[in-house]
């Protein structure tokens, strides 16, 4: 037990709000919140994990999803609040480029790393059929559908529109919920091929060390989006000194937030876990649109401010391809290193699309 407390996972964050409270009256190197940010995200893995392990799947991996979500949330509010009407679009380009992130990015990652190091990896398909049913819903509901409505001009809702897909998305990310932790829970639970995995297997740890991890998670989040937003202002910077467009910052922002599902994602894939890593990254995706667009579309309503949620025509473009692609890939129960690549691929051309639109 003192061995777990003397663990360098509870430095981190200690560190992380160190900093934090450091830059509110002096400047911190730029270097210095690189490396503590990258720490805080491993020791918010570990900390993930090990709740994770405890609570059993898929409500650990549900967990950790969860509550990214709702501090990107946060941070995503408060850049409204603070830019006023020059944020009309973030929380559009901030939720696309997470969902980009995530169906592309790390499914192609999590897959070509463990087909390298597993050739070919399993997955239930009943549950990874729900979340795309759910996700394909989501995106076309809230990032499409605005740039063909005909109440008001331009690629916004009207007041009831807003309100109304608010409503309905926040119904389709609970009943998903519900589905994955309560009524259909073994649809997402890892298949019986994988019962031997030591990690699976491995003693849980004890009440009192999932006490202390689920409380270091909160503390590791929140620096991690609190560094990320002291990060924002010379990302911005920097961004604008080399002429790229104002949406490459949500992109790397984004990136930064999902740092922490990203490593844990990937070290259950190369753990030949596909099935946690897919849980993962789905229930992230569906998170990200589920709580992040009701709230913005709350805050909108509430204080008046501008908000455009509809993709321009490149984006539907890539949001088009990349579920299509992500239904197939996902659509057999099985993937291997060329499913992976393909994914990794639409990837780069979203991201080099964004630089040079």
């Amino acid at each position: 037990m003192q061995r777990f407390f003397q663990h360098w996972t509870w430095i981190a964050p200690a560190s992380a709000w160190a900093l934090i409270a450091a830059s509110i009256g002096a400047a911190i190197p730029i270097l210095l919140l690189g490396v503590v940010l990258i720490a805080t995200v491993l020791a918010a893995v570990h900390h993930a994990e090990l709740v994770a392990h405890r609570v059993g799947e898929p409500f650990g991996t549900f967990l950790l999803a969860a509550a990214v979500t709702i501090i990107e949330l946060g941070l995503i509010v408060t850049l409204m609040l603070a830019a006023g009407e020059s944020a009309a679009t973030l929380a559009r380009d901030t939720v696309f480029a997470a969902v980009m992130i995530i169906s592309n990015g790390l499914i192609g990652a999590c897959i070509f790393i463990g087909a390298i190091m597993h050739k070919e990896q399993i997955f239930k398909q009943t549950g990874v059929s729900a979340s795309l049913a759910t996700l394909c819903a989501l995106t076309v509901l809230t990032l499409v559908l605005p740039n063909f409505t005909v109440s008001e001009p331009g690629p916004v809702y009207s007041e009831s529109q807003l309100a109304f897909v608010a409503v309905v998305s926040i119904m389709l990310y609970a009943t998903f919920v519900m589905v994955q932790t309560v009524r259909h829970r073994d649809y997402f639970l890892p298949a019986k091929i994988l019962a031997a995995d030591e990690d699976i297997h491995a003693a849980p740890p004890s009440n009192a060390q999932t006490i202390f991890s689920a409380i270091a998670l909160i503390l590791c989040l929140g620096a991690v989006v609190l560094l990320a937003k002291t990060l924002a202002p010379t990302i911005e910077a920097a961004v604008a000194s080399a002429g790229a467009p104002r949406a490459v910052v949500g992109v790397i922002i984004a990136a930064l937030v999902l740092l922490p599902e990203s490593v844990a994602a990937l070290r259950a894939a190369m753990a030949n876990r596909l099935q946690t890593s897919i849980n993962l990254v789905l229930g992230s995706a569906l998170a990200t649109i589920g709580l992040t667009i009701p709230a913005v579309a709350a805050l909108s309503l509430a204080m008046g401010l501008p908000i455009a949620l509809g993709l321009d025509t490149k984006g539907m473009v890539l949001l088009f391809l990349t579920l299509l692609v992500t239904t197939l890939t996902l659509g057999t129960g099985k993937t291997t290193i060329l499913q992976g690549a393909v994914h990794l691929l639409i990837f780069a051309v979203f991201l080099f699309t964004t630089i040079v639109p």
